[in-house]
């Protein structure tokens, strides 16, 4: 068996990487998450009910010698730690607590698993928004510009990980995937409240016009690449993950009301821009394609398409829901 442990398995992305482990009978799966688990609606993988998975309700920040020694009970040979505070606008209001999880607790982690034998490779969940404003054939030795508390926040994690790769030998693995989309995901990301906006006859308001070029992946595709960079990555490698081309925010929202047949005019709502915003988010990922034999296989309309049936089949369980960001220090 293949022990392998995710950190941040109830985010969209740690469950959905979870779904896929499980898929393989020879993987035994442990998540770990500061919350308890969400409902299958959020949690893919629980559709397995699989013997072959375990959960453990521990926070990072606090339970660190808890969550080390059952590390050490589990003895893994694969860490993928998803776990951080991920979103950029409210990290200018909180910014502490954003340096917190994603690098002062880590730097903790870290220090003691570099002293791990069974610990054959760590995978961690970086971002491009460490570049800032990155289009064009950025690659992943592309310097370090954040733009927010945030993409400082995990600039900062990596740092301390590639140290400590450069100092001990730590099997750090970094994955710096653009915006991931898809079913079951949190429903105050832009795709899904889109959806829900349009389908309830309300307005999704587009922060500077939309002008801002993102590059969406669907989360599957994702998952792949990060499970192909777990197996067949060396240490101190770096990929990056992304579509073929960028969209604008703008275009996005406007190809859901197509095929939602709702005008785009009377879908949105022009607000000023966000702090921090940058302008674009693409990046180049043939070193993944090259090295892992990875591309992306899942289209954008299609991707849509599926998180549009998502919805329309749990409409009565999504519209009693909160689809604003709620902050959990």
């Amino acid at each position: 068996m293949r022990k392998i442990v995710v950190i941040g398995s109830n985010s969209f992305s740690g469950s959905d990487f979870i779904d896929l482990l499980l898929q393989d009978p020879e993987n035994e799966v442990l998540g770990i998450s500061r919350s308890a688990e969400k409902s299958p609606l959020f949690l893919p993988y629980r559709r397995h009910e699989s013997p072959r998975f375990l959960f453990r309700q521990l926070n990072l920040n606090v339970d660190l010698v808890e969550l080390v020694a059952t590390l050490d009970s589990f003895r893994p040979e694969y860490i993928v730690n998803f776990a951080a505070q991920s979103e950029v606008a409210p990290s200018w209001l909180h910014p502490g607590q954003w340096f917190q999880t994603n690098a002062v607790a880590l730097a903790g982690l870290v220090d003691y698993l570099k002293d791990c034998s069974y610990l054959k490779r760590y995978v961690h969940i970086s971002s491009p928004e460490i570049y800032g404003t990155c289009s064009g054939s950025v690659l992943e030795d592309a310097p370090y510009n954040p733009s927010t508390p945030y993409a400082a926040s995990k600039a900062a994690a990596d740092m301390c990980l590639l140290a400590y790769f450069r100092q001990f030998g730590f099997p750090v693995v970094l994955i710096r995937a653009t915006n991931v989309y898809g079913a079951h995901q949190q429903l105050f990301k832009i795709i899904p409240k889109s959806v829900i906006r349009m389908r309830a006859g309300q307005k999704i308001e587009l922060h500077g016009g939309g002008a801002a070029v993102k590059s969406y992946i669907h989360i599957r595709d994702v998952s792949r690449g990060e499970l192909a960079a777990m197996l067949h990555g060396n240490p101190g490698d770096i990929f990056h993950l992304s579509p073929d081309q960028g969209i604008s925010i703008k275009d996005l929202v406007s190809l859901i009301s197509r095929k939602m047949g709702v005008p785009f005019a009377d879908a949105v709502q022009i607000v000023p821009e966000r702090p921090g915003q940058d302008a674009a988010y693409v990046i180049d990922s043939s070193r993944a394609r090259r090295m892992l034999g990875w591309q992306p296989t899942v289209i954008l309309e299609d991707g849509l398409q599926e998180v549009i049936a998502w919805i329309d089949g749990n409409w009565d369980a999504i519209s009693r829901l909160d689809h604003e960001y709620i902050h959990t220090p």
